[in-house]
C-alpha cells in the first residue's frame, strides 16, 4: 500500500464539508480542533499530528478496499497502519490506541461517560464497550498509554460547532506544515 502526505491532504480536502460521524462538525473542523487543542496544551509535534489525523482511517476506508484486509479491524488500526511508515510510532500508536483509550476512560472514570456525545456513546458498543481488569492493565502498559488518553480527551472536546477560525485552505496548509515538520524529525 502506498500512502503519502498528498493522500492525507486530498482526503481532508474532500471531507472539508462532510459531517464527521454524526456529530455537529465536519471531518476537517474536527481534525483541526483536535490539533489546536493539542497545540494549545503544549503537546509534542508528533502528538499534535496524531490528534489531527486520529480519524484518517475513516476517510481512507470510504475510498479504499483496504478495510477488507482481516489484519485491519476498525478505523484506529487502519489509521495507524497508514501513518506509521510516514511518521513513526509517535504518531501511529496514539492513533491506534485512541478507541481503546475511550473504552478505558469509560471503565475507569465514572464521570467520563456523561461527557460523551450521543454518537460516541452509540459507537462505544460497536467498539467493544467497557474493558475488564486485565484489559485495563494491558492498556496501561502500552508505551503510548498517556498520549492515547490525552488524544482521546481532545477527540471528545473537538466537536464544537462553529469553532473553525480559519479557511479550509489555511487549515490544510497548517496540516501540511505539521506533517512536513514531523516527517523531518523522523528522518533525522
Amino acid at each position: 500500500m502506498h500512502f503519502s502526505t498528498a493522500h492525507i491532504l486530498g482526503l481532508y480536502q474532500q471531507a472539508a464539508h462532510r459531517i464527521h460521524s454524526g456529530e455537529r462538525v465536519t471531518h476537517l473542523a474536527h481534525a483541526w480542533q483536535c490539533g489546536r487543542l493539542a497545540e494549545k496544551s503544549g503537546a509534542s509535534l508528533k502528538l499534535q499530528l496524531a490528534s489531527w489525523l486520529h480519524d484518517i482511517g475513516h476517510l481512507w476506508a470510504q475510498q479504499s478496499a483496504l478495510t477488507t484486509d482481516p489484519a485491519v479491524k476498525g478505523h484506529a488500526a487502519l489509521g495507524s497502519r497508514l501513518l506509521e511508515p510516514l511518521f513513526g510510532l509517535g504518531v501511529s500508536e496514539p492513533v491506534r490506541l485512541h478507541v481503546l483509550a475511550k473504552r478505558y476512560l469509560v471503565t475507569t472514570r465514572d464521570s467520563y461517560v456523561r461527557k460523551l456525545s450521543p454518537q460516541s456513546l452509540r459507537s462505544l458498543t460497536h467498539q467493544g464497550g467497557v474493558l475488564n481488569e486485565g484489559e485495563c492493565s494491558d492498556f496501561e502498559r502500552q508505551a503510548f498509554f498517556a498520549e492515547a488518553i490525552q488524544l482521546r480527551i481532545w477527540d471528545d472536546l473537538g466537536q464544537k460547532d462553529g469553532w473553525f477560525e480559519i479557511s479550509i485552505q489555511d487549515a490544510l496548509d497548517q496540516l501540511d506544515g505539521l506533517m512536513q515538520s514531523v516527517a523531518a524529525q523522523c528522518v533525522t
